[in-house]
């Protein structure tokens, strides 16, 4: 009696733990990448950037799932609307250009909100070693929570756009994942793809992913193989990899290929716009 008791405590808790965390326990393969020192040498330092919003962005908190709080730069819709986009960060962290795009996205779109979650819990790298640090040691498990908190915050009603860069390219990716029949538009620039077919299978919004070309890290076989598993799921993706570099769309990348970057920003909005209507 008392084994079966045990028994049935342990499935108990197992379909709990579950049900607590649907997806994401483990670090992808971006992450397992982060201390590697060719891909570190991949990202130009950022230019300095002070932001100061002209939308009335600013810092909010809200709750997480674990008991916690996480932080946003938040820009709030004119009037009101079930929109919001999330934004993500690249590996350095929510630093004052992830705002300054964020912002970009909030006036040329229009009537929608627009968060940009710190996946840091407020920690921004300015060297590349803090960066690969703060981005290969993220909890996989605390970045869902604040992922779902977000959603939360948005509320039961809001269609949820994401777009994120880099690591905030596989993010934005995995929350429109955990959005569920929320989700309303995913856009990933160079970010690591969900390999899991069956989680691909739980997305339900098509997805614009923006590829480098160049870059040998998020490699065309890597997309190619995003691609073929998207199909293998019933999913739609529309893929464009651009003759550049990893980061080639970051304005504070030494190396920003402006051609390429209003290429993809082009397609970016004209996916949203769309879709959020």
């Amino acid at each position: 009696m008392n084994k079966l008791v045990t028994t049935i405590a342990l499935i108990f808790v197992s379909v709990y733990a579950f049900g607590q965390s649907c997806c994401f326990v483990t670090k992808d393969e971006m992450q397992l990448m982060a201390s590697n020192k060719a891909f570190q040498r991949s990202h130009k330092l950022p230019k300095p950037y002070h932001h100061v919003s002209q939308a009335g962005g600013e810092m909010i908190t809200f709750s997480t799932p674990d008991g916690q709080q996480a932080n946003a730069f938040f820009i709030k819709a004119a009037k009101p609307t079930n929109y919001t986009l999330f934004v993500f960060q690249e590996w350095w962290g929510l630093n004052d250009h992830i705002k300054r795009e964020a912002e970009h996205f909030y006036t040329t779109l229009g009537n929608v909100n627009v968060l940009a979650i710190d996946m840091y819990d407020g920690k921004v790298a300015t060297t590349r070693e803090d960066a690969g640090k703060y981005m290969g040691g993220a909890n996989p498990l605390r970045s869902e929570n604040i992922i779902k908190g977000a959603i939360d915050y948005a509320g039961p009603q809001a269609k949820i756009a994401t777009v994120g860069w880099c690591f905030g390219g596989g993010l934005s990716l995995k929350a429109s994942i955990l959005a569920g029949s929320q989700a309303a538009a995913c856009v990933m620039y160079y970010g690591m793809p969900v390999k899991d077919v069956d989680q691909l299978k739980t997305l339900q919004t098509d997805v614009l992913g923006l590829f480098a070309g160049r870059e040998k890290f998020i490699s065309p076989a890597i997309v190619a193989e995003f691609e073929a598993n998207m199909k293998l799921a019933g999913k739609t993706v529309a893929v464009k990899s651009f003759d550049a570099e990893h980061a080639f769309a970051n304005p504070s990348n030494p190396a920003y290929d402006k051609v390429a970057t209003e290429e993809a920003w082009n397609m970016a909005i004209n996916y949203f716009k769309a879709r959020l209507k």
